[in-house]
């Protein structure tokens, strides 16, 4: 009996001691918060009169700095530079964290921080100057100059939490010395390409996805501008973004370290070694190589010897895609092809007989699933793999024994986010009207199985 009383005891101190440790995480978080709520970013960039030249370093730059003031091919001269030179930063993510942050710790005089959104949890494992405290409470561009602040309260931090468009884009990459794309999606590519053009600056850009990375120097010193390599930009249902495909976070570390290093090249006056070439990274190989790019077109829209592109345009319209980073929304079936999740749900709980396939990849099923779905990935749905296409018909016909005589079978697709899941609706169709599966009644579930966490059960892990 002393033994339970003592274990009792134990546990309602330890009781005691999470409700005071999750007070002073609730009270960490608003102090946080409140740090960055005078800071309001008003409609329009904020005017930055141009840095004044440095005519020498203090006492304590010099012990700072000393480690790089040693560099024979930096020294004093390089260092005055950094400190007068200014960096804008097209997105606070994967890229602009580690970015910013070896640009602050170098002493950029001046870094702009560009991004609209918020902080998530799900950022966390690659976007390392945001912390758990602000997840859902703070924009990233103030998060990272907070973040930065801290680091080097020297470099002048400029947020901007606000999209980049067309109306602010040249004016705002007009006010900094060299620009840096951290963005995640085709249409900010090129406007921020455009926008380098037309206002003479240097563009930094890379871009990581799964476990590949590649890095460029755009529009400097006569070399090519993006619209020189890219002409046209891709089919939209053929680009992928991290929010679809995943990136390992060590990998937008990598990428953001080395677009860190072509600017401090630039803005030390050293210049870049991708001018003209492109640098590949390939992380499960270890692997780097280097290729050459095509030089600057004669011919091209932005930059050649009679360009069309003049003025800034409508870039989500060029490039059919949105300007963001989040996973895309397909539309294509009709509303009568699609079922939203809590009608699913109305149906599941009335025992209706049916069939629930699950077209996601197999790495996505084994983080979570429905219990009662079939799971057969859309990649074997588009190339008729036999195995799987037995393994449907046997579930259509194990399923059809529950269904009244004459009546059609239900059929419901569902996915992450419902976009493969009416790639695969439109695939059971086709088969529908040849025969080749007696499947009349087939939907897909609209917004797939994070609408499924989100409203019908808050404990089904999003991912």
């Amino acid at each position: 009996m002393a033994a339970r009383a003592e274990v009792l005891a134990l546990q309602a101190q330890v009781a005691q001691r999470e409700k005071e440790l999750s007070s002073l995480r609730q009270r960490l978080a608003e102090a946080l918060s409140a740090e960055q709520e005078p800071e309001q970013e008003p409609e329009r960039p904020v005017p930055v009169p141009p840095l004044p030249p440095k005519a020498a370093l203090s006492r304590a730059e010099i012990l700072r700095y000393s480690r790089q003031l040693v560099l024979p091919e930096l020294g004093v001269a390089g260092q005055l530079r950094l400190a007068a030179a200014s960096v804008l930063v097209v997105g606070c993510g994967g890229l602009g964290c580690p970015l910013a942050q070896y640009l602050a710790a170098a002493g950029v005089g001046r870094l702009g921080l560009v991004d609209y959104d918020v902080v998530e949890l799900s950022n966390l494992a690659r976007q390392v100057l945001h912390g758990e405290a602000l997840a859902g409470r703070a924009n990233k561009a103030f998060s990272a100059a907070a973040a930065l602040r801290r680091l080097n309260s020297a470099v002048q931090c400029v947020p901007y939490a606000e999209a980049l468009t067309p109306a602010t884009a040249r004016d705002l990459v007009g006010r900094y010395d060299v620009v840096a794309d951290c963005s995640d999606n085709v249409p900010t590519r090129y406007l921020v390409s455009d926008a380098c053009v037309l206002a003479g600056r240097p563009l930094v850009s890379a871009s990581a996805l799964r476990f590949e990375g590649q890095l460029t120097v755009y529009h400097h010193d006569g070399g090519p501008c993006y619209r020189c390599v890219f002409p046209e930009p891709p089919p939209a249902d053929t680009v992928t973004s991290c929010a679809d495909g995943g990136v390992l976070g060590a990998v937008t570390g990598i990428l953001g370290c080395l677009q860190a290093l072509e600017v401090l090249k630039i803005a030390a006056g050293l210049g870049p070694s991708y001018s003209g070439r492109m640098l590949l990274f390939d992380a499960l190989a270890g692997q780097f190589r280097a290729i050459r790019l095509r030089g600057r077109r004669a011919d091209c829209a932005a930059c050649g010897e009679r360009p069309t592109v003049t003025a800034l345009q409508d870039y989500e319209a060029f490039c059919g895609s949105a300007a963001t980073d989040k996973c895309r929304s397909l539309h294509l079936l009709r509303p009568e092809e699609r079922v939203s999740v809590t009608d699913y749900k109305r149906l599941l709980d009335s025992e209706v007989p049916h069939l629930l396939l699950d077209v996601r990849p197999k790495v996505e099923v084994d983080i979570c699933r429905l219990p009662h779905s079939l799971h057969i990935p859309l990649k074997c749905l588009e190339q008729r793999d036999a195995a799987s296409l037995r393994l449907l018909g046997e579930a259509i016909r194990e399923a059809r024994q529950g269904v009244q005589d004459g009546a059609d079978l239900p059929v419901y697709v569902i996915c992450k986010l419902g976009n493969d899941s009416q790639k695969a609706v439109k695939i059971l169709q086709s088969w529908s009207v040849t025969r080749e599966f007696d499947v009349l009644l087939v939907q897909d579930i609209v917004g797939g199985l994070m609408a499924w966490a989100a409203k019908v059960d808050a404990s089904f892990p999003e991912y």
